[in-house]
């Protein structure tokens, strides 16, 4: 195979309570990219579609995991990449992500699968820095993995994979405004209450323990962020209201996508999900703010070969 086209899907990462570990992938969003080899080694990229990136391979967070993976391989030809971008950047559903996994993923195909997840999860990190400031992956892992993961430690990287109940579905809200990442992890403390800490850790932990045995009920009540939420959603145009209706509307709950604008909720069943998404598609639809609202089922088997 000396070509492949993917679809590298968007992902939640956060999930209310799990910062910077917990994440999980979506079904209906994502970008597209084509790896093809080349006769003449190294990496380039020489197509953007859709946004307005860095073709500097240095500068571009394909480019950059693409790299990262290349010298370690150290093939005798080379990788050149198109990146069709559906998932706009400072959306909060990682874009930056599924550029860096998707561009990893596609070689490692392309090579004959040389290394595992959790290698292509280390490599897109390389990749997530240059967006974000750091080495992090809540997003990446999602997008690689599928369904619900947890970074267990970023050095080593050690993902785990959870279980995702059957009936879970997710909608997104994305305001039409960008918020940055490193602007929203400035905006953060540095020290919180151990009060805080111990609601935060209670709350991660059971819902792990939900996803494990399919409570849907003990899910929606550890859905609760009391540390990073409160200073976040003040960059995000109306998320109380969005809040208010949604759990109005029988959600299971509702948090910050990522570093936001992006707001998602989890709902059992389909129909309830349409339901919430009418809700808040209706109350947004009368402020001042341009939004697109996705629906989708989770997504458990990451980027997909099309």
């Amino acid at each position: 195979m000396n070509e492949i086209r993917i679809f590298s899907p968007a992902t939640v990462a956060n999930v209310s309570c799990g910062f910077d570990v917990l994440g999980f992938c979506l079904d209906t969003i994502g970008d597209e990219m084509v790896v093809r080899k080349t006769k003449e080694k190294g990496v380039s990229i020489s197509k953007i579609i859709g946004s307005d990136l860095p073709y500097d391979i240095q500068k571009n967070v394909a480019g950059v995991s693409a790299l990262a993976l290349y010298d370690d391989a150290k093939p005798n030809f080379g990788f050149d990449i198109e990146i069709y971008k559906h998932i706009k950047p400072g959306s909060g559903i990682g874009s930056s992500a599924a550029s860096a996994s998707g561009s990893v993923f596609a070689i490692n195909e392309l090579l004959g699968r040389p290394y595992s997840k959790t290698q292509l999860t280390h490599f897109a990190m390389k990749g997530e820095a240059i967006a974000s400031g750091s080495e992090h992956a809540d997003n990446i892992a999602p997008t690689i993995f599928g369904g619900f993961t947890l970074i267990k430690n970023t050095s080593p990287i050690k993902v785990l994979q959870l279980p995702t109940p059957d009936e879970l579905y997710a909608i997104i809200i994305h305001p039409q405004i960008e918020i940055k990442t490193s602007l929203a992890r400035a905006i953060l403390p540095n020290s919180i209450p151990l009060k805080d800490a111990i609601t935060q850790w209670s709350n991660l932990g059971s819902l792990v323990h939900a996803l494990h045995t399919n409570d849907y009920d003990l899910l929606g009540n550890s859905l609760e962020d009391v540390i990073i939420e409160p200073h976040r959603s003040e960059l995000i145009p109306h998320f109380q209201m969005v809040k208010k209706e949604v759990l109005n509307n029988g959600a299971l709950g509702c948090g910050i996508s990522g570093s936001g604008p992006s707001i998602f909720s989890l709902c059992k069943g389909v129909k309830n999900a349409k339901q919430v998404k009418n809700a808040i598609n209706n109350s947004y639809l009368k402020t001042e703010v341009s939004f697109e609202i996705h629906l989708s089922k989770i997504n458990t088997e990451g980027i997909k070969i099309l």
